[in-house]
């Protein structure tokens, strides 16, 4: 259980680093203008944490691997989509109460 939630920590930093952090502010803005496509990836908070799942899965050994049993490739799979719903579900729940703050 305690290596799920510091996954999801993990996984959830690294991401909101990428999307909004100001170490990234320069590389992601360059991206923005030039690619359409790249610039919507890059601010994505489902998108970059799918790979960041496949990452720490690669880098971490699996997570769905170790909990479930899976084959290792499939468990790579399910790390990321893990990741993805883990990530964007925090994410959502900040968003919900930075717009719901008291004015």
């Amino acid at each position: 259980m305690i290596k799920i939630i510091l996954w999801v920590i993990i996984a959830y930093g690294i991401s909101t680093i990428i999307t909004a952090g100001a170490i990234f502010e320069k590389p992601r803005m360059w991206i923005i203008k030039k690619s359409d496509f790249w610039g919507d990836f890059i601010t994505c908070m489902l998108c970059i944490p799918t790979w960041v799942g496949f990452f720490l899965s690669f880098v971490l050994g699996g997570l769905t691997t170790e909990c479930f049993g899976v084959s290792p490739y499939v468990g790579w799979f399910f790390d990321g989509m893990f990741t993805a719903g883990a990530v964007w579900a925090i994410n959502s729940l900040v968003e919900f109460f930075e717009e719901s703050r008291i004015k």
